[in-house]
């Protein structure tokens, strides 16, 4: 079995680009794509169907409920962890609902967001 596909949705281009970085250094790991905003992550995953997206909760356009549920009609096969800044508890049940499979936040650590990325596959 071949490493994780990952996509990356995330509107801070900074914080998407250090990611990508981090994550491209993880052997288990192979990020597929990078976004900026739900309506293209939808095309993106529809195009490569990956295991894993990596989704933000605040974003222009969808956020990240409404981009996890348009995401999983896209490509079903994926799962959906998202990766916020900050959240409320409606927040995070709004998106779990939707089907991600996980919340977690930006300062938690790479090594917990890996594990999260690995323990869906």
């Amino acid at each position: 079995m071949g490493p994780t596909r990952v996509v990356i949705v995330e509107d801070n281009r900074l914080f998407r680009e250090t990611l990508e970085l981090l994550l491209a250094l993880r052997e288990e790991i192979e990020v597929v794509g990078s976004v900026d905003g739900g309506v293209e992550a939808v095309e993106l995953c529809a195009a490569l169907a990956p295991d894993v997206v990596l989704i933000d909760y605040r974003m222009p356009g969808l956020d990240g409920a409404q981009a996890t549920v348009a995401v999983l009609e896209a490509s079903p096969s994926t799962r959906v962890v998202c990766l916020t800044a900050s959240v409320t508890a409606e927040e995070r049940e709004h998106v779990l609902a939707a089907g991600a499979v996980a919340c977690l936040m930006k300062d938690e650590g790479l090594d917990r967001i890996v594990e999260a990325i690995l323990e869906v596959e």
